[in-house]
C-alpha cells in the first residue's frame, strides 16, 4: 500500500471519527425540539436511502413507499403491543423489518417484470390500499385514531420518559434516548447500503439502470435484481416506519399517504439518485423544513402561523413550495442533486489548493551527428 493511499485511509478515519463525535454531542447541548427534527431526520434518511437504491441505482420508479414504511410502523406496534402477540420490543423491531420486506417480496413479481411510470402507477395502488386497510382494520391500527406505540426496551433500558436519568448532569428523557438509537441504526443503513452499491450485486443495479439489454448480455437476470432491488428497498422503508412510530409515540393513517411517498422521491431528487450521502442530505431538508418554518412562521414574511386566518399560506405548504422549486432547480442546473454539487466543489477546491509544480527546463538535446557524404549517383 502506498503511502498516498495510506494517508487518505487515515483522513477518511480521522473524519468519520470526528463526525460520529459531533453528532454524539447534540444531546447535551440541544432541547427537545431539535432532538426531534433530528430524529425525524434520521427516520427519513433511512427510508431515503432504501428509495435510492431503487429508483436511483436500479432505476425503478416506485410512488408506494408510504405504505412500506407504514407496514414497519403498525408491525412493530401491533406485535409489541396490546392487542397483538405482545413480543419482546427488541424483537418486534427486526420482525417489522422483516414483514416490511414480506410485503416487498409480495409484490416483487410486479416489479421485476414492470418498469418505469407503469411500475409507479402499479405501486401507487398500494398506497390507496394500505390506507384503506389502515382504516378498516380497528382491531390491527386502531382505525382513525390510531394506536399507541410501545417504548423500546433493550436489556432492561428503556427508550422513554419512565424512569429518572442523568448523564453528565443532563437529564436524559425519550428524545435524548432516542436519538443514540437512531444513529445506530442511521450507521448500520448507511454502511450496509454503501457496501451494497460498492458489490456485485449494486453494478449489476448499476447496469441494469443504464441498459437492460447491455446488462442481460452480460449475465445478469434482470427480473431477479429488480425484485430484490424492491425487497432490500422495502426493507429499509420498514426500519424507517419502526423509529417514525418510536419517535411519534402514536401513528395514525392519515400520516401514510401518497403526500409522504411523493416527499421520499423529492428527497432522493433533491439529494441526488443513487447516492446514499445525496439521499441523506435530501432526507434531511425536506424533513426539517417544515419543522423549521412552523416555529420561526411569526417571524418569515408571506407565512402564516399555523391556525391563522383562511387563506393564508400556512408553513407546511410553503415549506413544499419551497423544496418544489428546489425539485425544479437541481432537474434544470444539478440533474445529480446536492451530492453533486458537493462533490464538484470539493474538487475545485483541491484543484486550488494543489501547488503548481514548476516544470523543468528542457534542455534540447544536441542533433544527431550529420550522416557521410556519399557520392551522388549518376541517373541512368
Amino acid at each position: 500500500m502506498s503511502d498516498r493511499v495510506r494517508a487518505l485511509l487515515t483522513r477518511r478515519r480521522a473524519t468519520l471519527l470526528t463526525v460520529a463525535v459531533l453528532l454524539c454531542l447534540p444531546p447535551f447541548y440541544l432541547d427537545a425540539f431539535w432532538l426531534r427534527i433530528g430524529l425525524f431526520s434520521m427516520a427519513a434518511a433511512i427510508g431515503a436511502v432504501g428509495l435510492a437504491l431503487l429508483s436511483g441505482t436500479a432505476g425503478q420508479l416506485s410512488l408506494g413507499h408510504a405504505f412500506f414504511i407504514a407496514v414497519g410502523a403498525y408491525g412493530y406496534t401491533w406485535l409489541a403491543g396490546d392487542p397483538g402477540p405482545g413480543l419482546p420490543t427488541a424483537l418486534a423491531v427486526p420482525l417489522a423489518v422483516l414483514m416490511a420486506g414480506l410485503a416487498g417480496g409480495l409484490f416483487s413479481p410486479v416489479a421485476g417484470r414492470v418498469k418505469g411510470i407503469y411500475l409507479g402507477i402499479a405501486t401507487l395502488a398500494l398506497v390507496f390500499l394500505g390506507h384503506h386497510v389502515l382504516l378498516t382494520a380497528e382491531s390491527v391500527t386502531g382505525g382513525f385514531n390510531g394506536r399507541s406505540v410501545p417504548p423500546l426496551s433493550l436489556g432492561g433500558f428503556t427508550f422513554d420518559t419512565g424512569d429518572e436519568l442523568t448523564v453528565l448532569g443532563v437529564p436524559f428523557g425519550a428524545e435524548e434516548r432516542l436519538w443514540f438509537l437512531g444513529l445506530a441504526l442511521f450507521a448500520l443503513t448507511w454502511f450496509t447500503a454503501r457496501g451494497l452499491l460498492r458489490s456485485r450485486p449494486g453494478r449489476a443495479l448499476a447496469a441494469l439502470r443504464d441498459s437492460e439489454t447491455a446488462a442481460a448480455v452480460m449475465g445478469v437476470d434482470v427480473a431477479r435484481h429488480r425484485s430484490a432491488a424492491f425487497v432490500v428497498s422495502s426493507m429499509y422503508a420498514g426500519l424507517a416506519g419502526v423509529l417514525l412510530a418510536l419517535a411519534f409515540r402514536r401513528v395514525v393513517p392519515d400520516y401514510f399517504g401518497l403526500v409522504l411517498s411523493v416527499d421520499y422521491l423529492a428527497m432522493i431528487v433533491i439529494g441526488g439518485l443513487g447516492s446514499v450521502a445525496g439521499a441523506t442530505a435530501g432526507a434531511v431538508f425536506v424533513t426539517a423544513l417544515p419543522l423549521l418554518m412552523t416555529r420561526y412562521a411569526d417571524q418569515l414574511p408571506l407565512v402564516a402561523a399555523p391556525g391563522s386566518a383562511e387563506g393564508a399560506v400556512g408553513p407546511t405548504e410553503a415549506a413544499r413550495y419551497l423544496y418544489g422549486a428546489a425539485i425544479v432547480l437541481v432537474l434544470l442546473y444539478a440533474p445529480d442533486g446536492l451530492h453533486g454539487l458537493t462533490r464538484r466543489a470539493r474538487d475545485r477546491l483541491r484543484r486550488r489548493r494543489t501547488p503548481t509544480t514548476t516544470q523543468d527546463t528542457v534542455v534540447p538535446s544536441p542533433p544527431p551527428p550529420a550522416a557521410a557524404a556519399r557520392p551522388k549517383e549518376h541517373t541512368p
